[in-house]
């Protein structure tokens, strides 16, 4: 019989995957820096008020992606953000303690010790945007609720410094520094992915912690776009010790057609031979199915919702990794692309562990 060391590994598709593949996604501690449960926000309204209705067919669905712990943050903001904060957190934590058969919430590095043997889905609560932060005690009030990271602003302005889209960035404010020093005394990780240049550098500045970017891409591939981190953040970022996480967004990966899968690794590439593979992550930006698999109406209201400047494009997903299987196809571009077992384990979550394990636990350093 001839072996070609591949291996179908789900009825309802065609897909194969190397051994190799497929070794490393059952040995790995699999992050997924911003992975939202579902683009469902009715449906998961509903799971978090009547947590019995997430059933062991929903759970299967996210045992089977390979993915071991997710970070489902969302956009909050405006007037109402306190509030929005309390119900989001206090949402979670009902869908999670009416569902401890399925998950855990991820609060401290002993948790990852434990995740993966539990054969549960981890959860790591934070949330996109800190302006539910009124004043730096809510920080300590947050973190008792389960926060562990923060996203210090959305696309917009807010008290804290500025986001991607506005129309000028000055940078952290007081406040903001006040803030992101709370933050590192708490033990709360600082998150600058949607944050404007010169807030994210200021982060970085300020912050006697490693900073992440959990979800964003290379603006050298993809010259322009304000989403994206220019080569001196990402320096910035490994400087402070921080982890990227890359995202499958097709207008983060590529301005033009095709955007492939390739094109995705590119940007993994890019940041491994800037700063090394241990500043690398995956922050998927998605749910398992991905943007275009969105009812028309939600996913046209979404559009909606951004700047032009977002350059959506007809679809916003690559096909490939529009999947709930993704985690797959990625660890098989990454052994294409010639990383080394230790290194994709380390891009898979290994190098996101590190970093929250040093965060979570290590005092600020002094002044």
């Amino acid at each position: 019989m001839l072996n070609l060391g591949r291996f179908r590994l789900f009825a309802h598709s065609t897909d194969d995957y190397s051994a190799r593949t497929i070794a490393l996604m059952q040995r790995s501690l699999v992050i997924d820096m911003l992975g939202v449960f579902t683009l469902d926000f009715p449906l998961q309204a509903k799971w978090a008020k009547a947590p019995e209705t997430f059933t062991a067919a929903d759970f299967a669905k996210f045992k089977s992606s390979g993915i071991t712990v997710f970070h489902p943050a969302v956009g909050i903001g405006g007037t109402t953000a306190y509030d929005q904060g309390l119900q989001f957190f206090g949402g979670w934590n009902s869908f999670i303690a009416g569902s401890d058969q399925y998950l855990l919430r991820i609060d401290s590095p002993a948790d990852f010790d434990r995740i993966k043997a539990s054969g549960k889905i981890g959860v790591i609560l934070g949330v996109q945007n800190a302006e539910h932060f009124r004043r730096p005690d809510d920080v300590d009030a947050f973190h008792g609720l389960g926060q562990r990271v923060a996203q210090l602003t959305y696309n917009r302005r807010n008290l804290i410094g500025n986001g991607s889209t506005e129309r000028r960035d000055e940078g952290l404010s007081d406040f903001g520094v006040a803030i992101v020093e709370r933050m590192n005394r708490v033990g709360m990780a600082v998150d600058v992915s949607h944050c404007g240049d010169r807030t994210t550098l200021d982060a970085f500045e300020v912050s006697k912690k490693p900073v992440l970017i959990t979800h964003s891409n290379c603006r050298a591939l993809v010259p322009g776009h304000p989403r994206l981190k220019t080569d001196e953040a990402i320096r910035a970022m490994a400087k402070s010790g921080g982890v990227m996480g890359m995202t499958g967004v097709r207008m983060f990966v590529r301005a033009e057609e095709p955007t492939t899968v390739e094109h995705a690794l590119d940007h993994f590439d890019h940041v491994a031979k800037l700063v090394g593979v241990e500043h690398l992550g995956v922050g998927s930006d998605m749910d398992l199915d991905g943007y275009d698999d969105m009812p028309a109406e939600a996913n046209k209201q979404l559009r909606a919702s951004y700047k032009g400047s977002y350059g959506f494009r007809e679809k916003i997903d690559i096909e490939g990794l529009d999947h709930p299987k993704r985690m797959f196809d990625l660890t098989e571009g990454l052994v294409r692309r010639k990383y080394t077992d230790r290194q994709i384990e380390g891009i898979l979550g290994g190098n996101f562990r590190r970093v929250l394990t040093d965060i979570w636990t290590t005092p600020p350093a002094a002044p």
